[in-house]
């Protein structure tokens, strides 16, 4: 028996146009998957204006920095603290942690520092939290270099990391702090004047 094979263009080209729409389509899950556990750039800059009370041109490119330097955050803290310093110097905040998936819970911190520093200041934070599943991962203490702040318009940001989890508080306040400190801040569940 003779078995004659014919080639047909119209069906090879539909096919590899079902391969590549396939291909296109799986791709993109993922991508919107990671949407769905993160915040934009522009909800997140909607957010930080409303918690900071108005808009600055600082605070919008501080905020496109982080995303620059660290992408999507998946959650935030909205908080206030305050700080003094004469060379040694003490941190102490409390704010509400909220993950993109919803969930929620207040944390507090507090951290000493040491450098050239020197002043006092009170500030509204609003920190972009990255690389955290869980609300429970914030309870560490975070290494601090304030002296590697980026500060633009009255809004500064720098960043604390630990592990994979990455902090970047930006600050929006009153009084003066000059100079340059390390140190850590130590997230906690419940308030402690302790600063270690």
């Amino acid at each position: 028996m003779n078995t004659t094979v014919c080639f047909n263009p119209l069906r090879s080209l539909r096919t590899a146009l079902k391969a590549a729409l396939l291909a296109t389509l799986l791709a993109a899950v993922p991508a919107f998957a990671a949407d769905d556990k993160t915040f934009d750039q522009e909800s997140v800059l909607k957010d930080a204006t409303e918690f900071f009370g108005s808009s600055t041109e600082g605070l919008a490119k501080v905020i496109e920095k982080a995303f620059k330097d660290h992408g999507r955050p998946v959650g935030y803290i909205k908080g206030e603290e305050a700080s003094g310093a004469l060379t040694v110097g003490l941190r102490y905040g409390d704010g509400v942690l909220t993950l993109k998936g919803g969930a929620s819970r207040k944390v507090f911190w507090q951290g000493p520092s040491i450098g050239f520093d020197v002043g006092a200041n009170a500030s509204k934070v609003f920190t972009l939290v990255y690389n955290m599943s869980s609300t429970q991962q914030i309870f560490k203490r975070y290494p601090s270099v304030d002296g590697s702040l980026y500060y633009v318009g009255g809004a500064g940001i720098n960043y604390q990391q630990r592990g994979k989890v990455v902090l970047a508080p930006i600050r929006l306040g009153v009084g003066l702090r000059a100079g340059a400190s390390v140190g850590y801040l130590n997230y906690t569940a419940e308030k402690t004047l302790n600063p270690f």
